[in-house]
């Protein structure tokens, strides 16, 4: 019998890439519950700041683009730069990627993978089912990947949660819990700003904490966007064109370099049609940093110092880390421990070489864990235009 390829996740890299494997004739298993980071830990009510164009699933097969998508469910199409995604229709439009293409998904959890003596791996199934793949494809998005900066962890030493004086801005869906409620959100990036303003217009008191002058800024309109520069799915930018489009080098740069780009490339800036929803409704304090945080009969009390160099103290009735991701292969706990250890990485981050492949054979990565091998793009979902036909023909000569 011919053991499959397994892709654990059901995001939009998970997809893309099963069906760039079908489309091959490469026997596949695909595990997880399709699009559930954008359904569960994603705000009811946001908008997505991709464009339409840098919103698709790359497939080998014409007619799977949300246009098309926009098409079959009779909705108003979206292909304008100044379009502005739902994240309610881009979650249908994963789904109905999903059905069309990968219609056997099977939405039961990978409880372990451990690399097999004879080659290959076993898997274990939440189900019970044992089974050997001859490889298998990471694409678990930002699942377990939440970052709490250390300031703010020791209000939250059991870690972030809604129900406690810390959380993370990926456990919320439901911001209208905060309605007449006093709300700090400690970040600068889309995912803070637009938190804030969903908390604000859901009746909170809000107040954006962010470190740095300046940081709280937003793009420009697509009618501002100089002309003279290439387009990429980013805006008009050599460097954004060329870490769309050539990725290819990326993981050839020092690793200072790779690190230091991942988090400095399309970095914390509010899309452009969030300033008027911004603007006027959210308080922001911008500070040198964040020093501490600690909870005083479960209500917090930020300790953040100013540019002034005094320290204030801040109470308030709830903190959202809106902090990002860290990618952390410790914390893929589904990974046997030998294949944790044996794993080379950087700074917690698979080392990947051509077609994505990790040090081990047979191990492949997609997505965020990607992005210090591959570049920023791959924090994106047009990420799978480059990553996922080359991981598919990679796996497809490596283990045909």
């Amino acid at each position: 019998m011919i053991q499959p390829v397994v892709v654990i996740g059901a995001g939009p890299f998970g997809l893309s890439t099963a069906a760039h494997l079908r489309a091959r004739g490469i026997p596949v298993r695909v595990f997880g519950d399709p699009m559930v980071s954008w359904r569960d830990h994603m705000p009811a009510g946001m908008f997505l700041k991709s464009t339409p164009v840098a919103s698709n699933f790359d497939c080998p097969q014409p007619g799977h683009g949300l246009v098309d998508y926009c098409d079959a469910a009779g909705i108003r199409r979206l292909v304008t730069d100044e379009d502005i995604i739902p994240v309610e229709t881009f979650i249908a439009y994963g789904e109905w990627f999903q059905q069309k293409l990968v219609p056997d998904l099977e939405r039961v959890r990978v409880v372990s993978v451990d690399r097999r003596a004879g080659g290959g791996f076993e898997l274990k199934l939440d189900s019970g089912e044992l089974f050997t793949a001859r490889a298998v494809v990471v694409a678990t998005g930002l699942s377990g990947l939440a970052h709490l900066p250390a300031g703010l962890a020791s209000a939250a030493p059991d870690g972030p949660s809604p129900a406690g004086p810390v959380s993370h801005s990926s456990q919320h869906h439901d911001l209208t819990r905060f309605s007449g409620r006093e709300l700090i959100v400690v970040g600068a990036g889309q995912s803070a700003l637009e938190t804030a303003a969903l908390a604000a217009e859901a009746g909170a008191r809000v107040r954006v904490v962010s470190r740095g002058r300046g940081r709280v800024a937003f793009g420009a309109p697509p009618w501002q966007q100089p002309k003279l520069r290439p387009e990429s799915p980013f805006g008009r930018a050599w460097s954004l064109w060329a870490l769309t489009y050539y990725p290819h080098p990326y993981r050839h740069l020092p690793a200072r370099t790779r690190h230091y780009l991942v988090r400095r490339v399309l970095g914390p800036l509010g899309a452009w049609w969030l300033r008027d929803r911004f603007e006027g409704k959210v308080e922001v304090e911008e500070v040198d940093r964040v020093v501490g945080a600690d909870a005083t009969d479960g209500n917090p009390v930020l300790t953040v110092r100013t540019h002034t160099g005094h320290t204030t103290r801040l109470p308030v009735d709830h903190v959202i880390a809106a902090t990002g991701y860290r990618v952390d292969i410790a914390a893929m706990d589904f990974l046997g421990h030998e294949l944790r250890t044996r794993l080379a990485v950087s700074r917690g981050t698979p080392r990947l070489g051509a077609g994505f492949v990790s040090s081990i054979p047979g191990l492949y990565f997609t997505g965020l864990p990607a992005a210090s091998s591959y570049g920023p793009v791959m924090r994106f979902v047009c990420g799978t235009e480059f990553a996922s036909p080359r991981l598919a023909k990679h796996l497809a000569a490596a283990h045909g």
